[in-house]
């Protein structure tokens, strides 16, 4: 029977409850673990205690990985004319960790890693183990192989037959945000690994101790240790190393100005999943009110509004209003607590920060505070995070679009318990919310919320987000572990989740034309035209 031999090779026991004893994390490049110069303390975002010392890899230390993201061939480790054990390999591969995903003590300890850098309730975190549990049974046995299928057209002639390649680009980059340790990287990670590129992979630094877990356990799960280079680092290592290795291909997930960053620094090779400014619209049809409550609510707060497919806001037909929408909500969201982390800390922005931004939107004529807009109290979180009660403020339609300056106000993403909710009840007022929609720079996930199929394919069909959910169960948060997810209206739009978001994200689409039939004895050199 098979079972994990390294599982006391963990680094990091997240019982731990004093940080009287730090996990060490380690760089590994080339099949080894290595230890850098100096180290980050990384600290426990519930109450300041260093509970990692982080490789502070610096830019002198970068010589081998750069030298294996030259090394590795524009072919790939594998592709559909070399290498394809490696295809039947890497099924295998995530069949095991499926397999070790199901065993409790391993699930049970991804899911308390989860909860210690990035707190969230353990519903949640637990949720996120078995999306990827369910990912890697998915590409269990042949289906790897299967993602690099291809396709045939017969030609002009007897022997002649074109065919199209699902080729890999061969050395990749994996940038991965905080709020999603495992779930992001991982999906991304083993999709770029089944395609056949050679990874390069740094997760966010608060965080970066559950990859190092998760590669450790692929090294045990039979994933051939060469193909995967896990980086401990700053922003600016990352962008230096990525500068100076040019791999082929760079898959971004945070936010959108360091997303523009990197768009220039690798001349366009890169696939983006970047900030979200994510909308719902509620139709004129009040049904289910509690369940649409509950949903709203769940959109907006859960993970401490720490999801790029957040709830940022909440456009409302006036029905919802009268029906006691904002009232219900409230009352759901003071449900919340930070002793079960169904409320918590914030990782990307301080209290301050967030305080500022809601008092500057209340200067907005008619703006008004619905609930929330006070700092948590009665906890020990450093002040470098965030800790503010779920807040939402309504801002009356018509001022949204008044000024510029009120709109770059009203859609700033705010990556916590925030969001501004505004009503219509006109049919103007409803193009006036597509407009809104439309001027958006970033189309991740939407929701239209409704049972009248007539409103719901005018706002599907004058929107563009890439994930949209749509009906009277429709939420703006979702596992992307059974469908495609990922934005739309931009080019370097990166999918995850689906077998088509891992041939767009990871593979290029290679023609190669046989010709193979014999020369007629006929031909002769035509003339020049």
């Amino acid at each position: 029977m098979w079972q994990i031999t390294r599982r006391n090779a963990y680094v990091f026991n997240p019982k731990s409850t004093n940080g009287a004893n730090p996990a060490t994390l380690s760089n590994f490049i080339n099949g080894s673990w290595t230890r850098t110069s100096s180290y980050t303390d990384v600290l426990d975002p519930l109450n300041g205690d260093v509970i990692i010392k982080m490789p502070n890899t610096s830019k002198a230390e970068l010589a081998p990985f750069i030298e294996r993201m030259r090394s590795v061939p524009g072919t790939g480790l594998h592709n559909p004319l070399r290498k394809v054990e490696r295809y039947i390999q890497y099924g295998e591969v995530s069949f095991q960790l499926g397999s070790a995903l199901d065993r409790p003590d391993v699930e049970e300890h991804f899911a308390q890693c989860i909860q210690r850098v990035a707190p969230k309730s353990y519903k949640q975190c637990l949720a996120e183990v078995r999306v990827v549990k369910q990912f890697l049974k998915n590409f269990g046995g042949d289906q790897v192989r299967f993602l690099a299928r291809g396709f045939h057209v017969s030609g002009d002639h007897l022997g002649q037959q074109s065919q199209g390649y699902r080729f890999p680009y061969g050395p990749c980059v994996i940038v991965a945000p905080f709020n999603f340790p495992l779930e992001i990287p991982v999906l991304q990670l083993m999709g770029a690994l089944f395609m056949g590129n050679h990874v390069t992979i740094k997760a966010a630094s608060t965080v970066s101790m559950v990859m190092e877990e998760w590669i450790r356990l692929m090294l045990d799960c039979g994933m051939p240790p060469e193909d995967v280079n896990l980086i401990h680092c700053s922003g600016p290592v990352i962008s230096h190393l990525i500068e100076q290795g040019q791999p082929k291909m760079t898959q971004f997930t945070g936010s959108s100005v360091v997303a523009e960053k990197l768009a220039v620094i690798t001349h366009g090779r890169i696939k983006i999943e970047d900030a979200g400014f994510d909308w719902k619209i509620l139709g004129p049809d009040v049904s289910d009110f509690d369940y649409v409550a509950w949903t709203c609510d769940q959109d907006a707060y859960a993970h401490t509004g720490q999801k790029c497919s957040a709830q940022s806001i909440l456009f409302a037909h006036k029905n919802w209003q009268d029906a006691g929408l904002f009232s219900k909500l409230s009352e759901i969201v003071s449900e919340r607590s930070l002793s079960d982390l169904t409320i918590g800390p914030v990782l990307s922005h301080t209290t301050e920060e967030m305080i500022h931004h809601m008092k500057c939107i209340l200067q907005i004529p008619g703006a008004r505070l619905l609930f929330g807009g006070e700092p948590l109290s009665g906890h020990s979180i450093p002040k470098c995070y965030g800790a503010i009660k779920p807040t939402a403020v309504f801002v009356p339609l018509k001022e949204i679009l008044k000024t510029r300056e009120s709109f770059e106000l009203v859609t700033r993403e705010i990556f916590g318990p925030f969001q501004v909710v505004s009503t219509w009840e006109a049919e103007s007022e409803l193009d006036t919310v597509l407009e809104v929609c439309e001027k958006m720079d970033h189309h991740l996930t939407a929701a239209v919320v409704s049972k009248d199929p007539n409103f719901i394919s005018k706002v599907l069909g004058k929107t563009i987000n890439g994930t949209t959910y749509a009906g009277i169960r429709a939420r703006t948060t979702g596992a992307p572990q059974n469908h495609w997810f990922g934005p739309a209206g931009d080019p370097r739009a990166a999918g995850i989740g689906s077998p088509e978001a891992i041939r767009s994200v990871w593979s290029c689409h290679r023609e190669i034309i046989h010709d193979s039939a014999e020369v007629p004895t006929t031909w002769k050199r035509p003339k020049p035209t």
